[in-house]
């Protein structure tokens, strides 16, 4: 179970615990299809492949999802997001392991905004996202 984070727990550059988190074909798809994304280059590889693509890739969806669970692994489950911005970069296709790493760029009361990054070992940046999160009392 996480421990759940106080503002006096965290400072301003602290840098989050990196988590490698395998892109695996079944990570692909089902995430995609539990998200009813049914767009065919995140499930059928052929067509991926027809479209330029080397394999299925991840669709925007998953990688917030997997952004927000790396942010609640971190400070917990009492904390509420207040705002998540992300950015997409370079694909995540199976066989790569992208890589969750986060730095906290302001803490203010119980409100703490962290900056998270999601590299794959392949072509680099995957995503970026700015998180506004208010921590419990």
């Amino acid at each position: 179970m996480t421990q759940n984070l106080k503002s006096s727990d965290i400072s301003v550059g602290q840098t989050l615990p990196e988590r490698p988190i395998p892109v695996t074909s079944s990570l692909v798809t089902c995430a995609a299809l539990a998200t009813r994304d049914f767009e065919k280059v995140h499930h059928d590889k052929a067509f991926a492949q027809a479209s330029g693509m080397p394999d299925v890739y991840m669709n925007i969806l998953t990688s917030q999802g997997l952004t927000e669970s790396y942010l609640r692994d971190w400070v917990g489950n009492d904390a509420v997001f207040r705002k998540l911005s992300v950015r997409l970069g370079a694909p995540n296709i199976p066989g790569t392991t992208m890589t969750m790493s986060g730095e906290v760029k302001s803490v203010d009361g119980n409100t703490v905004e962290v900056e998270v990054v999601g590299q794959n070992d392949k072509w680099g940046m995957h995503v970026k996202a700015l998180a506004t999160l208010e921590l419990a009392s």
